[in-house]
Order: structure tokens, then sequence, then C-alpha cells
């Protein structure tokens, strides 16, 4: 690379440097939020709060951190401590949400143990709870963290869940990877979603920016694994079952059951050791 090649070179990516938005302390918000979930469950906690006192001088500690971290976030929709202390103004309801959660979880699942297995070491328990806070930000305007958490959470789980889906009470992940939940997907209550399912968008052109792309899930249905789901006209009725391995673009009804039928067709040779054949 010439000398005048390499100075236009830095010249350009200098350039760049000063016109990025200031970056964002993502691993300390990300290392707070973990820290403010081991206070909510002390399932996930690696030492105990023994008082009500300690557990408040923790929770008061937390807030003041957060309110460090909001005052480096340009163009905040408020004051750093006021959008801090709404946040934790919040922690009550948000940790009866996730009991309810991890309770439909352990109703659901044969294979749970208990309570304590659940919130302490299920991946879907875990990003809806990540789900939840990256939510609650989301929804007084915090730019950019929202995003930052749930990525945070995509990439330890697997489980991609927009800070804007809208997601109701008592909600069940099962096994959970490669679900993808997009931005303005409305869920209901009691619903139990298998791995690899989608909730996404007919199309991903940008002029859609801030319409409804993603479906409604209403009360009561299971989507089971694979499944895709696409288009915010899509209503799926509730206590409705969907298969795996279903593609949807249309509404169906209440009380639907929709499945994909596979063809499976065997042929094996008369020879017990000859090749099984398998036809789908």
């Amino acid at each position: 690379m010439s000398t005048t090649v390499a100075q236009r070179f830095a010249e350009q990516l200098a350039h760049a440097h000063a016109a990025v938005p200031t970056a964002l302390p993502g691993p300390a918000f990300c290392a707070l939020a973990e820290h403010v979930l081991a206070v909510l469950f002390p399932e996930r906690a690696s030492q105990r709060l023994p008082t009500a006192d300690v557990v408040a001088a923790t929770l008061h500690q937390l807030q003041a951190e957060l309110t460090t971290l909001l005052a480096l976030v340009p163009a905040l929709p408020a004051p750093p401590a006021e959008v801090a202390q709404a946040l934790f103004g919040q922690l009550p309801d948000l940790h009866e949400a996730l009991l309810q959660d991890a309770a439909a979880t352990l109703a659901a699942d044969p294979a749970a143990q208990g309570l304590f297995e659940v919130i302490s070491s299920y991946p879907g328990f875990y990003a809806t709870a990540l789900y939840r806070l990256a939510h609650a930000l989301h929804q007084r305007g915090v730019p950019r963290l929202p995003r930052l958490l749930s990525e945070y959470a995509h990439r330890q789980t697997g489980i991609d869940i927009h800070p804007g889906a809208r997601i109701g009470r008592a909600f069940c992940i099962d096994h959970g990877t490669g679900i993808v939940i997009g931005e303005t997907a409305h869920i209901g209550n009691h619903v139990q979603v298998y791995q690899g399912v989608t909730l996404g968008a007919l199309s991903v052109a940008k002029s859609q920016q801030g319409l409804k792309r993603h479906p409604t899930i209403e009360d009561h249905v299971v989507i089971y694994a694979n499944a895709t789901i696409l288009g915010g006209n899509t209503v799926i009725g509730t206590r409705s079952i969907i298969g795996g391995n279903v593609w949807l673009t249309e509404s169906v009804p209440s009380h639907s059951r929709v499945y994909h039928r596979a063809q499976l067709h065997m042929a094996r040779q008369d020879d017990p050791a000859g090749e099984v054949m398998f036809v789908i």
C-alpha cells in the first residue's frame, strides 16, 4: 500500500471513528442485569442475602449503578435517576410475572424437577427474564440498551426475543434454541413455545418500520417445534395448537389444530442385513 493510499485510508477510518455514536457500557449493563436477577432469584445467586435490610441496600446500590450507566446513554427520554427509579419500581411486578413464567414451565415440562431447577438452569426462563427487563426499558424509550440486553440473551441461549415484543403472563419456552420473536409480536397469557419457532414478518422492507409486522398469538396457545408464523395481520386464536414444522401466513380461529402431515414411505429389502431406505 502506497503512502498516499495508506494516508487516505487512515483518514477515512478516522472520520468513521469520529462519526460513530458513543459506545455504550454494554458489558457493564449486562453484568448489572445478571446481578438484578440474582437478587430477585436466590436460585441464581452465588451469595445469599440474609436479611431484608441487606436486600434493600443491595437493590439501592444496583439502582445507583444503573443511574451511572444511564448517564452515558445519549438521548434518554428522562433524567437517568428517574429512569432507574422507574425500572426498580417495577421489580415487584416483574418478579411476580417471572414467577408465573417459571410455574408455567414447571407445569408444562414433565422433565422439570421443581422451580429451583427451572429458575436456575432453564434457558427459556433466563431468556424470558432478560426480555422482561429489556422490555421495561424499551417501554420507557431508553435507546439501544434494551437491544444490547436482548442480544446478550440471544448469545447466551440461542433465543432471540426483540425487546419491543409484547408477551403476557405465564409464558413458557420449552428447550428454546432457535426461537425468534419479532419486534411487533403480541403474545397472550399461558402461551407455550418450543424450539425453532419463528414469529416473524412476511416482508423485511424498511418502509414497514413502525408498522405491525409480526403475528398475534392469543391466550393458551401451544406452538410446537420449528413452526413458522408470519405477518402482522396473522392471528392465532385462543387455545389453538400449532404443530411442528407448520408454515402459517394467515389467521386461524380459536380452538384450531394446525399440523403438517408428512408422507413417510419405508421399504426394506428381503435380506435383513440389507439397506433400509426412507423416503420423506
